[in-house]
């Protein structure tokens, strides 16, 4: 069992949202786009759900990209949470690669 915390608070100014965005997209092809737009702002938990802790300025952009990927058949819900928090996973264990960026 996996188990995680966190604590977003609005009334301190906190500059992050956790973010958990799940999805049914009949389209293939536009499914993998969507996957492959989610994974420039957060890690995959699952086949068709994505979980995020961004800046609210990356949480805009975000969301204001996800639109093109949704016909009437399709469904995608973003769920902004702000407060404690605490995940329990129960199963496989999901981890996310932190990637180490160098500019020269």
């Amino acid at each position: 069992m996996e188990n995680y915390l966190f604590e977003i608070r609005e009334d301190i100014q906190d500059d992050r949202v956790f973010v958990l965005i799940i999805y049914d997209i009949v389209d293939n092809s536009k499914r993998l786009k969507l996957a492959k737009y989610l994974q420039g702002f957060g890690f995959r938990i699952q086949k068709s759900a994505f979980e995020a802790l961004i800046k609210k300025d990356v949480y805009r952009k975000m969301i204001s990209g996800i639109g093109k990927f949704a016909s009437e058949e399709d469904n995608i819900r973003v769920y902004k949470i702000i407060g404690k928090g605490q995940v329990k996973n129960f199963g496989k264990s999901i981890t996310s690669a932190e990637e180490e960026v160098i500019i020269c």
